[in-house]
């Protein structure tokens, strides 16, 4: 019987303590000013990128996500990101870690266009 009520009892102290740790981490994140993370979605269907142009805050992780029939890619002009081919539902993520205009393309349909402003 002892056994039966000390078990719960531990349980309930481990999910309390965890709980804490949770709760201490929130507020040790709000007092140093982190932001959460952001994120963005760019689809690519019937040979577009849409949005075409896209602004965001500087930590955004943008995502491209191929929706067409046919494979595409997600480059900078500048090298900066260049993803592999992405088949139909394949996806492809970049973090933009500092402010500017970040134009890209298809490699493969070079007349598919982007932009990526980030503030």
């Amino acid at each position: 019987m002892r056994r039966s009520v000390f078990i719960p009892s531990f349980l309930a102290l481990a999910v309390m303590v965890l709980a804490g740790s949770v709760l201490e981490r929130k507020s040790i994140a709000a007092s140093v000013g982190e932001k959460p993370a952001t994120t963005a979605e760019v689809k690519i269907d019937n040979f577009v990128f849409g949005p075409a142009a896209i602004t965001v805050p500087v930590g955004t992780t943008v995502t491209w996500i191929n929706r067409d029939d046919i494979p595409h890619t997600v480059v900078s002009p500048d090298k900066v990101f260049k993803s592999k081919v992405l088949d139909t539902d394949d996806k492809f993520s970049f973090t933009f870690t500092k402010p500017g205009e970040y134009p890209y393309f298809c490699s493969i349909h070079p007349k598919m266009t982007g932009k990526v402003v980030v503030e």
